[in-house]
């Protein structure tokens, strides 16, 4: 419940302007210089920050250059909070795990699925922003499902002269979308897990970074309860440094032997 709570928190304070949702209007202050932790679109309505993914296409793209600020920034919450941020900070995190709760069938995802977060990073994030003349934010443009959620819509219901220029580009990202939103019901997070490279770069940094989650093997009593009620599938006794682990602190709570702090 503390969790959720934090989550709703940081969803508000990071889109306190939702009743330019009726508007269509965007915040242009001096905040939306700075980037919000959490996956959360500059385009949609009620957002004040920008995304770092975003800003390290638009930014990072322009004149071949490469954008340190949001790629810094990125890389120091990362080393504080790891996957935290996705389990605690990302509003994206949030809606995800909510569809999920969804009454149906909860599959697995193969292993290898989980690494194309990684090429979606290296090819949309980092290669294709800064090849193209003019900082052509391609993960933003052809992919985010979050921003088709958060912004796309919400700016196409507001503005009837955005309908005349939709196109095949917008069909794919609204296939794109619902293809997210049906596979979240189904399996926890899926686009934390296989498509998100924010999620990539924090997953990168669960290893080091100063939020972490201990084991002590000598208090452990062989229970698996850990185990059994993990959502992201992972065993917190070997995979407690997992790239996948967001910090939800399940097993922790669980644990009768407090093997896991």
């Amino acid at each position: 419940m503390k969790r959720r709570l934090i989550q709703l928190a940081a969803t508000i304070l990071t889109n306190p302007h939702a009743a330019n949702f009726l508007s269509g209007k965007l915040y242009r202050g001096e905040l939306k210089n700075f980037c919000a932790p959490g996956l959360n679109c500059w385009s949609c309505p009620a957002a004040t920050f920008s995304c770092p993914i975003g800003a390290m296409q638009t930014v990072g793209g322009m004149g071949g250059k490469f954008s340190f600020y949001a790629a810094g920034f990125t890389l120091l919450i990362g080393l504080i909070l790891g996957r935290a941020v996705c389990g605690f900070l990302c509003p994206f995190g949030l809606i995800q795990e909510l569809l999920n709760k969804i009454p149906s069938p909860k599959i697995s995802l193969p292993r290898r699925l989980l690494y194309v977060k990684y090429f979606l990073l290296i090819i949309f994030v980092l290669i294709l922003p800064v090849a193209t003349k003019f900082g052509e934010p391609t993960f933003c443009e052809y992919i985010c499902p979050a921003g088709t959620l958060e912004a796309g819509l919400p700016l196409i219901a507001t503005h009837e002269e955005f309908r005349d220029v939709l196109g095949n580009l917008f069909a794919l990202k609204i296939f794109i979308m619902f293809s997210v939103i049906f596979l979240c019901v189904f399996a926890h997070r899926f686009f934390c897990r296989v498509m998100c490279p924010l999620g990539a770069i924090y997953g990168a940094l669960n290893k080091y970074s100063f939020y972490q989650l201990n084991y002590a093997q000598n208090k452990c009593i062989g229970c698996e309860r850990c185990k059994k009620i993990c959502p992201l599938e992972l065993d917190p006794t070997k995979d407690f440094n997992s790239a996948e682990c967001v910090r939800c602190g399940r097993c922790k709570n669980i644990c009768p032997a407090q093997a896991l702090t």
